[in-house]
């Protein structure tokens, strides 16, 4: 795994200490700069390339979020393999998931455009199905992208409604929490349409009050309570209350806890026409933000796990976030409400930064036709330089796919799960088509060397697994109520994608193959 230094002769340092590499196919691309690889890639600079490499990470980072992604489905965790496969989950995702990063920063390396991962597999795949893939591929991100947007702010409502039923004895219903939800969205849209100086500010904040956050919450964790689990309960002790009998299926659906939270680190491929440096700068932002948080979430998940005082009280909070009553009951009322204002905090900036990277995608999407009505979605706002009716849809989009909560339960769990199928199909598929074609695949200064293929094999059969597992239902006995309509998502928009592809799209979608996507 290197920095190629025969692409890159200053080396620009190596990526994440990895050293040189050998054997395989390497770049013979001549030093350029960000715009002239960009215009090689058939696209012209029409964002503003504003963003340093840890601004492009900090996305990333803050989209995993892991105060919202662990919190937010920790109740999931505490039901569905209790304590031992929180913890052992996190460590087992979290590697599957770092190679799943590193197959793809390989390839962000050699495509370094905000098109992102449906341009890497319209440049992968053989000319003659090329735009078929990069249709699908496209059509997948988008879907997962708008999920990951919607569980982020929906977790967000949540919080709050548990705040505000602390505060102020706020009762806790569905139809108030889609109502914050609402809230939140159009707070989000309108932060990146009118605050685009004030959303990159707010990224950098945001690294720095998730690394904070979660040192203070765990170490009030550790200190204040005068009860801690053993370790033999946090690492060992198993609930079920799925209704499901066989533990091994549970032990498989309860893995979407910690999948969900490792999403959205697309972001700093979607954000690499705004990123100097994007060849080496996306790459290191995919990495860094998945080890990072990797790290961060497990130290997290310890503390609160080791800080439960009552599992069946705090499991059924009349606060509807188990957490929060975690935090209440270790620490009292006054520090626990301001920790889980630090938490809610925490959820606003991943949602603000998920929000941007959605709307890139829908941008590059549509820039290249690809969705219903795309002259709209793809117009950049000439004083801010942003797609800003993309912004919109994205906060549409997400709303309409938390909306069934009103009459579902499990509603949220059911978007978790569209939102990590949508996202990793689209993750692999240049993964997959990277292992097909070999050594003709000719990499960016930022590559995996010999490691490339062992890393795209494991990535590829993780992510199979896990867009099973996902659809399947997660709790028993099914009803209208608990139904897992992830399925019913996904199976629509590919419908959709697909009706689309055989009636019109095949005749004119990136049709010129030899140039590439883009015009």
């Amino acid at each position: 795994m290197t920095s190629d230094a025969s692409t890159n002769p200053d080396a620009h340092g190596a990526p994440d200490g990895l050293g040189p590499a050998d054997g395989g196919a390497v770049s013979v691309r001549g030093a350029t700069s960000d715009e002239e690889r960009l215009a090689q890639l058939g696209y012209t600079q029409v964002l503003a390339r504003r963003m340093s490499g840890f601004a492009n990470y900090a996305v990333s980072f803050t989209i995993i979020s892991v105060l919202s992604g662990c919190l937010t489905m920790y109740a999931f965790g505490m039901s569905t393999g209790g304590p031992a496969l929180i913890t052992w989950g996190w460590v087992g995702v979290g590697l599957m998931t770092l190679l799943v990063g590193l197959s793809m920063a390989e390839i962000c390396s050699a495509y370094p455009t905000s098109a992102g991962l449906y341009f890497w597999a319209h440049r992968l795949a053989p000319p003659r199905s090329a735009a078929a893939w990069a249709w699908f591929t496209g059509w997948f991100n988008v879907l997962g992208q708008v999920a990951v947007t919607a569980g982020i702010d929906f977790g967000a409502a949540s919080f709050l409604g548990a705040y505000l039923n602390l505060q102020w004895d706020f009762k806790v219903t569905p139809g108030r929490t889609i109502l914050l939800f609402a809230a939140i969205l159009v707070l989000h849209g309108l932060l990146n349409t009118f605050g685009v100086r004030i959303v990159a500010i707010l990224n950098g904040v945001s690294v720095w009050w998730h690394v904070l956050g979660v040192a203070v919450i765990v170490g009030a964790l550790a200190i204040a309570p005068d009860h801690h689990r053993s370790t033999t309960f946090v690492f060992t002790h198993y609930v079920n209350n799925t209704g499901w009998s066989s533990g091994f299926y549970v032990v498989l659906i309860g893995l979407l806890m910690a999948q969900y939270t490792f999403t959205g680190y697309d972001a700093s491929a979607h954000m690499t026409e705004e990123t100097h440096d994007a060849s080496t700068a996306g790459p290191k932002g995919i990495v860094r933000s998945i080890w990072t948080s990797w790290i961060a979430g497990f130290v997290l998940l310890l503390g609160f796990t080791y800080a439960i005082q009552s599992y069946d009280d705090e499991l059924v909070s009349p606060t509807g976030a188990p957490p929060a009553q975690i935090l209440l009951d270790a620490l009292g009322a006054t520090t626990g409400k301001l920790l889980l204002l630090v938490v809610i905090g925490a959820q606003l900036f991943c949602g603000m930064a998920s929000v941007t990277a959605n709307s890139r995608m829908i941008y590059a999407f549509s820039r290249d036709g690809a969705l219903p009505f795309s002259r709209v979605w793809h117009t950049v706002s000439p004083r801010t330089r942003t797609p800003v009716a993309a912004v919109w849809l994205a906060t549409a989009g997400a709303l309409a796919l938390g909306l069934p909560y009103l009459i579902n339960v499990t509603a949220y769990a059911a978007v978790t799960s569209i939102a990590v199928i949508g996202l990793y199909i689209a993750y692999v598929i240049p993964t997959l088509l990277r292992l097909l074609k070999g050594d003709a695949f000719e990499r960016g200064p930022w590559h995996l060397g010999r490691w490339s293929r062992p890393i795209g094999l494991a990535s590829v059969a993780w992510v199979a697994l896990i867009t099973v597992l996902f659809m399947l239902p997660q709790v028993s006995p099914v009803t209208s109520k608990n139904f897992n309509y992830a399925p019913v998502a996904v199976l629509a928009v590919l419908g959709f994608a697909t009706v689309w592809w055989v009636a019109s799209a095949r005749r004119w979608f990136l049709r010129d193959a030899s140039k590439g996507a883009g015009s």
